[in-house]
C-alpha cells in the first residue's frame, strides 16, 4: 500500500469526521462554551488566588488550558464508542482502504477541534485581562506544549474507547478523569495544600503542562518546592511523550484485534 493511499483515505475520513461538525453544531457548541463556563466560574464565582503572586486569572488561564485539553479524552472516547456500537469501523474495516486511515482520520479531527477550542478560551481569556508577556515564539511554544498533552490524551482515549466498547462505559471513566483533572494546579497552588496532596497535584502531568506553559507565558505561578516544580517544561514534554509511548501502541493493536 503507498503512503499517496494512506493520506488520501486518512484525509477522507478526516472530512467524515469534520463533517459531523455540521451536523451537531449543538453538540459542537457545547464542547466550546463548557470550559468557557468553568473559566468563568472559577474566576468569579468560587475564585482563588491563594499563594498566587499576580493577578488570578493570568495564574487560572492558562491552567484551564490544560484541563481543557485533559478533558478532551471524553469526546474521544464517546466518539469512538459510538462509531463501535454503530458497527461504523467494522464497515470501513471492510472495504478497500488503508485501515490505518480510520485512526488517523479520527486523531486529526480531534487535534483541529482542540485547537479551536483553544483558540476560543484563549479569546475568551483575552476579554477576562489574561495576557501573555513573553516572545512570540514562547506563546507558540506554550500552546505546542498544550496540543501535546492533548495528543496524548487523545490515544489514551481511542484506546479505553475500544476496550470500553459502549457509550455508556464513558461514563465510568469520567468518574476518574474528573478527580485526575482537578487534582492538579488549575485552579490552585500546591502550597496552598495539605503537604502529601501538594506532592501529587505536582506530579500531575496535567499540572507539569499548566506550570510551563504560565513560564512561557510569563504569567505568576507558584515557586518551584520540588524536584517536579523546579522542572515542569520537561515533565511538560517527558509525561505526553511516556503516555504516548504506552498508549498508541495499545490502540493499534487493540484496533488490529478488532477483526479477530
Amino acid at each position: 500500500m503507498s503512503a499517496a493511499w494512506v493520506v488520501a483515505d486518512s484525509w477522507t475520513m478526516t472530512r467524515r469526521e469534520l463533517a459531523h461538525w455540521a451536523r451537531r453544531p449543538v453538540q459542537m457548541v457545547v464542547g466550546l462554551v463548557f470550559p468557557v463556563m468553568l473559566l468563568l466560574m472559577f474566576g468569579f464565582l468560587i475564585g482563588g488566588g491563594r499563594g498566587i503572586d499576580g493577578e488570578y486569572v493570568e495564574f487560572l488561564v492558562p491552567g484551564m488550558f490544560a484541563l481543557t485539553m485533559a478533558f478532551g479524552l471524553e469526546a474521544t472516547m464517546t466518539a469512538v464508542t459510538q462509531d463501535l456500537g454503530k458497527g461504523v469501523v467494522d464497515r470501513f474495516r471492510a472495504m478497500p482502504m488503508s485501515s490505518a486511515a480510520v485512526l488517523v482520520g479520527r486523531s486529526a479531527a480531534d487535534m483541529l477541534q482542540s485547537a479551536v477550542g483553544l483558540a476560543v478560551l484563549a479569546g475568551v481569556g483575552l476579554l477576562l485581562g489574561w495576557r501573555w508577556h513573553g516572545s512570540p515564539a514562547a506563546a507558540l511554544s506554550a500552546f505546542a506544549l498544550l496540543l501535546l498533552l492533548r495528543f496524548a490524551m487523545l490515544w489514551i482515549g481511542i484506546f479505553l474507547g475500544m476496550l470500553a466498547g459502549r457509550p455508556e462505559m464513558v461514563q465510568a471513566v469520567q468518574i476518574l478523569v474528573w478527580p485526575v483533572g482537578f487534582l492538579s494546579n488549575a485552579f490552585a497552588t500546591p502550597e496552598a495544600m495539605p503537604g502529601w496532596l501538594g506532592t501529587v497535584v505536582e506530579w500531575n502531568p496535567m499540572s507539569a503542562t499548566a506550570t510551563a506553559v504560565r513560564d512561557l507565558f510569563g504569567n505568576p505561578a507558584a515557586a518551584g518546592t520540588s524536584w517536579a516544580g523546579d522542572h515542569a517544561a520537561l515533565l511538560a514534554v517527558g509525561w505526553p511523550v511516556l503516555l504516548l509511548a504506552v498508549f498508541f501502541p495499545l490502540a493499534v493493536a487493540r484496533f488490529r484485534g478488532l477483526s479477530r
